[in-house]
């Protein structure tokens, strides 16, 4: 009979399990899942895997259907984001190609985690039913949102020019995710991250 584990060998078994996870994650999604996983690995040089989210997407422009992929990424110190996207061969471009773009941003320095939960017949809500949709919004600052609309005065028969008044809002990633479109499960995948994430933010504090 073996005799158990040390404390250090049970560590990097529990440890390893969750970058298992990702590259599970990474196959299942079927969108170049080695060389999202070579970006990735590259980024989170050899830090721990806490959480993940992989949340593939696919979009149609004219005749081109173009995919894209985005990957979350938790660690003990950093939020690893990637994108992916595949470029069709075109006149100038005889084979198609793919572009993976990564950023590590530091957990103490993200400044928002929104979340929109979208929820059928909300009269017949039952706690711990999930939403039908979910759409989790993360900002560090490095990209920001302007919505903009004509300014008024408040007095209906005024036309004058008030000129122009906005919000301003972090849309550093914005991942939506739908039941209706890629099932419940993704859904709760994606709540079970932000879920995370919110409380590594607030750790960070």
């Amino acid at each position: 009979m073996s005799s158990p584990p040390d404390r250090d060998e049970w560590e990097d078994v529990r440890v390893s399990a969750p970058a298992t996870d990702l590259r599970v994650d990474l196959h299942r999604a079927g969108y170049y899942p080695e060389l999202v996983g070579d970006v990735l690995d590259v980024a989170l040089a050899d830090e721990d895997v806490v959480a993940h989210l992989v949340h593939p997407e696919t979009t149609f422009d004219a005749a081109e259907v173009r995919r894209h992929v985005t990957v979350l990424v938790l660690t003990p110190t950093r939020l690893v984001v990637a994108h992916v996207d595949d470029h069709p061969a075109d006149s100038e471009h005889p084979s198609a190609s793919a572009s993976a773009t990564t950023e590590a941003v530091p957990i103490a320095e993200l400044k928002s985690i929104a979340l929109t939960h979208v929820v059928g017949q909300p009269d017949k809500h039952q706690a711990g039913t999930g939403a039908s949709e979910l759409t989790l919004v993360i900002g560090w600052g490095a990209v920001s949102r302007v919505d903009l609309e004509p300014a008024t005065c408040g007095d209906p028969s005024c036309d004058a020019d008030h000129g122009f008044t906005g919000t301003l809002a972090p849309d550093d990633v914005v991942v939506r995710v739908s039941a209706l479109a890629e099932g419940a499960e993704s859904v709760r995948a994606a709540t079970a991250f932000a879920r995370q994430l919110s409380a590594a933010s607030a750790r960070a504090r």
